[in-house]
């Protein structure tokens, strides 16, 4: 099958700086797959909100992504925007904003997200209550998960469905629940879904440990990067910066400096989308070769950087990675 037209464009359009970047970055994330190669999406900012489950359900269909690191926020905030999609608000004109439009969203429960307000009543709390009966069924039962099989389970059973807003082919929960990929989701005691949690917990009506640590999604990482970085290895595709990141690819550095085992092999493709520029003291920030003297790629890594604005650019990548 040969490219469309988006794929097209690109590859005749795109042939210096940051867009000669972003097909460089394409052809070798298609080039490690197709040799066999696993790889790692992360996603920071707020990817979700932004809609980039339209393109990366797809990936995950098609089986082009086989592990996903991202913050509690982009947990939830693809679910939210699946039962609440036509409550949402847009705001384009949100850098007028004075304090007082600001308390007034506030006052008429609009989270705001740059451009895009979350509705708290439809998209939270709609969330809330089923996400709770999970917590406390695995309670009753002495049973403890990480926090996205909790989300797995609520939407796997089908609760959602009656508030579905959007096509669930463009959610892409929906489309990692159903192959039940490996998700990392490091920090999700800070999203809006652990807040809840927390106060479950301050009120006595769960204990914290029914919800599996973040230690524990390192121990997780670690069997799945055992068990796959044999042959082409794990490529490492990151969407901003962040936790979502710094976290999973850790792990390689991990294995061999603090468990001592000399077989572990560095992450075998890396990209990163960022409008962090290069900067001083900042991990975000940061060259890829600096990676190299934390034990996380190899010399030879193949390595890139888009120094751009994901929500526009990791489509596109997807797009050229699905033949559109």
């Amino acid at each position: 099958m040969g490219k469309g037209p988006i794929s097209q464009f690109i590859e005749k359009n795109y042939l210096h700086f940051n867009a000669a970047a972003l097909v460089d970055a394409a052809k070798g994330y298609e080039t490690h797959i197709n040799e066999g190669g696993k790889m790692l999406v992360s996603l920071a900012g707020a990817m979700s909100t932004a809609e980039l489950g339209i393109s990366l359900a797809e990936m995950i269909r098609q089986g082009k992504i086989d592990i996903i690191s991202c913050t509690g926020a982009n947990l939830e905030e693809d679910v939210m925007n699946l039962v609440a999609h036509s409550h949402y608000k847009r705001v384009p004109n949100y850098r007028d904003l004075t304090p007082q439009d600001e308390w007034d969203l506030l006052e008429n429960h609009y989270n705001r997200v740059t451009d895009t307000c979350i509705p708290e009543e439809e998209a939270f709390r709609r969330l809330q209550k089923h996400l709770e009966d999970v917590w406390q069924a695995a309670e009753a039962k002495g049973e403890r998960y990480l926090p996205h099989e909790f989300l797995y389970q609520v939407v796997n059973s089908g609760v959602l469905e009656q508030y579905y807003e959007i096509d669930p082919k463009n959610s892409w929960i929906v489309a990692a629940a159903e192959k039940n990929l490996p998700i990392i989701c490091p920090g999700w005691e800070d999203s809006t879904t652990g807040n809840i949690f927390a106060s479950n917990v301050i009120k006595g009506k769960l204990k914290a440990s029914t919800v599996k640590s973040g230690i524990e999604y390192m121990i997780y990482l670690t069997e799945w990067y055992r068990a796959n970085s044999g042959g082409k290895g794990v490529g490492f595709f990151q969407i901003g910066g962040g936790i979502a990141g710094d976290f999973p690819i850790c792990v390689v550095p991990m294995m061999y400096q603090d468990l001592e085992w000399t077989d572990v092999p560095f992450w075998s493709y890396f990209c990163q989308i960022s409008d962090s520029t290069t900067s001083y003291g900042s991990y975000s920030g940061a060259v890829p070769n600096e990676k190299i003297t934390w034990g996380k790629l190899d010399m030879d890594t193949p390595k890139h950087i888009i120094e751009s604005d994901a929500t526009i650019v990791a489509p596109l990548v997807f797009a050229y990675l699905l033949d559109m």
